[in-house]
């Protein structure tokens, strides 16, 4: 497993990159923490959580495609350099707030409205970057490990958070996110990818989009996973907003709950994006695909019905692990399948397609649960997505066979 796993980590660019970022998903899972913290504390209404999910996450409408725009027109260690201190620059402003006593629900809306346009617009060139730092044969691992490094942010994050919200603030972590995205501009000015053609005719932004939109709906390794992501985002995705919740107002387990269910799920998807490259390895991607999103159906449905904190976390490390297991093969599938001059925009059309489900479930199902429950809203949510996979088992077979890989095949595309 580790020989297939850590490979992408021998070239120096893709190390740099990765190490930079893992350093940035710590901090931003502290203040997603914090935040989610700060926000159920001084509300004790899950609304609030879906909103700010909502704000990070629905800019990506605009700042998407736009950014896989760019991404196909410039440098993209560039872009990724450019979004980053303006995302330096709205975790600033939230720390400054929250230690001057001046945050409130409405402001921490807002300034996650301004961080998640410049995230949104960055990712295209992050994940299209990705392949160009690894050989054609390493992109499963290197997706795999990328999405590692988020996870394992998501594991020592809400570890640190909890220390910064001991010191009686959350403004800390709110702080130290700030700083991590300038290590992320520091580290990106020695990132080195290969040469390649860049658009040189005036700028069309539109028609750029329209073409991008074209390629990935014509191509079915691109487009049945794009819809697969928005099903999974629109249903299941939204059980993470929520996570406040369950820990603080239904498990009773204040903010130590909190961490330790943010941080079982880090444990599970890092376990799971590391074990992915090896299983694909010994079957095939679509097999790991099928089997993850079974897992994760089936854990979701534990975890909404936990009686405690051990249960539930429990729950959240397999359901950490089987969630990235779906996310990172319909990802590698449009990374392998994207052609290479309209990559960085029609991986933005994935990330759209995510972006604007899971906010839409979250603000959906939050709403939800203030009438009947987080238990009852998760649960139905994984219902409705069990059922759907279901539903294209029996009526379309080899519906999934377009974004997997087969099993002779599993070898090249898993070392």
């Amino acid at each position: 497993m580790a020989v297939a796993s850590l490979a992408p980590l021998r070239h120096r660019a893709y190390l740099l990159a990765w190490s930079s970022a893992f350093v940035s998903s710590i901090g931003t899972w502290m203040q997603s923490v914090a935040l989610g913290v700060y926000l159920t504390v001084t509300t004790h209404d899950p609304l609030w959580l879906g909103l700010v999910t909502l704000a990070g996450w629905l800019p990506s409408v605009i700042g998407s495609p736009l950014g896989g725009v760019v991404a196909d027109r410039l440098r993209r260690e560039r872009w990724i350099q450019a979004c980053n201190l303006v995302m330096a620059g709205t975790s600033g402003a939230l720390a400054v707030a929250s230690l001057t006593g001046h945050l409130s629900p409405t402001l921490a809306v807002e300034l996650a409205i301004g961080e998640g346009l410049a995230s949104s617009a960055g990712w295209p060139a992050w994940q299209s970057l990705l392949r160009d730092l690894v050989d054609e044969s390493e992109v499963l691992a290197a997706v795999s490990l990328a999405s590692a490094q988020f996870n394992l942010g998501r594991v020592v994050g809400p570890v640190l958070a909890a220390g910064a919200l001991a010191l009686g603030s959350p403004g800390v972590a709110f702080a130290i996110n700030a700083a991590t995205f300038v290590v992320v501009v520091v580290a990106f000015a020695f990132v080195r990818s290969a040469p390649r053609p860049l658009r040189t005719e005036s700028p069309r932004p539109w028609r750029e989009l329209r073409e991008g939109a074209r390629v990935a709906w014509s191509v079915a390794g691109c487009r049945q996973p794009i819809i697969a992501v928005s099903v999974v985002s629109l249903t299941l995705s939204p059980f993470i907003a929520l996570i406040p919740a369950m820990a603080i107002d239904v498990l009773r387990a204040g903010r130590f709950g909190t961490s330790v269910l943010v941080t079982a799920q880090g444990i599970g998807a890092v376990t799971g994006a590391l074990a992915a490259p090896a299983v694909a390895r010994r079957t095939s991607r679509e097999t790991v695909l099928r089997g993850s999103l079974v897992g994760a159906v089936l854990s979701a449905l534990a975890y909404a019905s936990a009686p405690g904190l051990g249960w539930a976390a429990g729950a959240l490390v397999i359901l950490g692990g089987c969630y990235v297991g779906v996310l990172t093969g319909l990802n590698t599938s449009v990374q392998l399948h994207a052609p290479a001059r309209e990559r960085a925009r029609v991986i933005a059309l994935y990330q759209l397609a995510m972006s604007v489900a899971y906010p839409a479930g979250a603000l959906v199902q939050s709403a939800e649960a203030r009438h009947v429950g987080v238990r009852l809203v998760s649960a139905v949510g994984a219902g409705v997505l069990g059922l759907v996979a279901l539903g294209v088992v029996v009526t379309r077979s080899s519906w999934w066979g377009a974004s997997g890989t087969p099993r002779e095949d599993a070898e090249i595309l898993a070392d």
